[in-house]
C-alpha cells in the first residue's frame, strides 16, 4: 500500500494556535517506526498544478490566495495565517489526494496522511481549508477518464459544506457526510446524504447511523472510486468535536467504512481530515488506527 505525505512542508504558526502543528510529522514517524509498509511506499507527491486547482476554484480567488492578496476577513474565515509556505502545503496536500486516488485505482487503496479540506468553496476558504482536495482530485480523475462516478464518505465531525456546495446537483459525485448537528459549520449545505448527530453521541449510536448511511449510499449510487475522510475529531476529548466516541469506537468506524467499500469492490483513497485533541498523541493514535485498518483490510 502506498502512503503519500507532505509533513516536510512546515506551516509557520503562532505558538498557541489551535491547529495541531506536529500531528502530520508524528503520524508519519509512527508509521515508519511500526514498519507497516516498506520505506519505498512512503512517498512525497507532486503538488497539484494550477490547471488542476482551477478545475474547481475560481481563478480570481486562487490568484489572490497564491499572491497573498486576501483580506484580513478572508484569512480570519480560514483561521490560519497566510504565508507562501501554507499555499505550498495546500498544493502538495491536494497533490497527495490526487496521487492516492490514481494509485487506489490500480492497487485498491492508498492513503494521504493529510487532506480532507472539505470546508473550501470555489471562491473562498473556511475552517482551516484553503482549497478542496477531494473535489479537485475527483475532477482530475474524471478529466483523465480514470473514474467517472465518485463517492465521498465524510466522517469528519464537521459537515463537508464546501464539498457539498461544489458538487451540488452533480450526478457523478455522491456526498455522504455524517457529522455533529450543532457543530461548525453553523450554516450547513445539502449533501446527497447528511446524517446529523446530537452532542454526546456514543460509539453504538454513531456506528448504527454510519452503517445505515453507508448502505444507503452504496444502494443509491454506483461508484468507480471512493474517497474516505477519516476525521479524528469525533473523539470524546477533541476540542472541536462535541461527540463522545472512544478510540476503540473510531477504530470500529474505520473498519466498518473500509469493509463496506471493499465489499462493494471500490478502490479507496483515504485522507485524514480533522483532529484537534489537546494531546496530539491521541489524534495521532486515531489517525494511525485508520492507516492500520487500511493496511490490514486491503493487504
Amino acid at each position: 500500500m502506498k502512503i503519500f505525505y507532505t509533513d516536510t512542508f512546515k506551516i509557520p504558526l503562532p505558538e498557541k494556535h489551535s491547529f495541531p502543528k506536529d500531528k502530520y510529522y508524528l503520524l508519519r514517524k509512527r508509521i515508519e517506526n511500526a514498519g507497516i509498509v516498506p520505506p519505498e511506499s512512503m512517498i512525497v507527491p507532486e503538488p497539484a498544478s494550477e490547471a488542476e486547482i482551477l478545475r474547481v476554484h475560481d481563478p480570481v480567488y486562487w490568484n489572490r490566495l497564491k499572491n497573498g492578496e486576501l483580506s484580513d476577513k478572508e484569512i480570519r474565515r480560514v483561521g490560519l495565517p497566510w504565508s507562501p509556505e501554507i499555499v505550498r502545503r495546500a498544493r502538495y496536500s491536494t497533490g497527495a489526494t490526487i496521487a492516492a486516488c490514481r494509485t487506489a485505482l490500480t492497487e485498491k487503496i492508498a492513503v494521504n496522511l493529510g487532506g480532507g479540506t472539505h470546508h473550501a468553496f470555489s471562491g473562498h476558504g473556511q475552517g482551516y481549508c484553503w482549497i478542496n482536495d477531494s473535489v479537485i482530485a475527483s475532477r482530475v480523475l474524471q478529466t483523465e477518464a480514470l473514474a467517472y462516478n465518485i463517492l465521498i464518505v465524510d466522517c469528519d465531525v464537521h459537515q463537508g459544506n464546501g464539498t457539498a456546495a461544489l458538487v451540488r446537483n452533480d450526478p457523478t459525485i455522491f456526498t455522504f457526510s455524517i457529522h455533529g448537528k450543532n457543530n461548525f459549520p453553523f450554516r450547513k449545505e445539502i449533501s446527497d446524504l447528511d446524517i446529523e448527530l446530537d452532542d454526546g453521541t456514543d460509539d453504538a449510536s454513531y456506528l448504527e447511523a454510519l452503517r445505515s448511511g453507508l448502505e444507503t449510499s452504496l444502494q443509491n449510487f454506483s461508484a468507480d472510486l471512493a474517497i474516505y475522510l477519516a476525521g479524528a475529531d469525533a473523539h470524546k476529548n477533541d476540542r472541536f468535536g462535541r461527540l463522545a466516541l472512544s478510540k476503540a469506537g473510531l477504530a470500529r468506524r474505520d473498519h466498518l467504512v473500509l469493509e463496506h467499500l471493499h465489499r462493494a469492490g471500490l478502490p479507496v483513497a483515504v485522507t485524514m481530515a480533522g483532529g484537534y485533541s489537546p494531546q496530539v498523541s491521541v489524534t495521532v493514535d486515531i489517525h494511525f488506527q485508520t492507516v492500520l485498518a487500511a493496511v490490514r483490510l486491503f493487504q
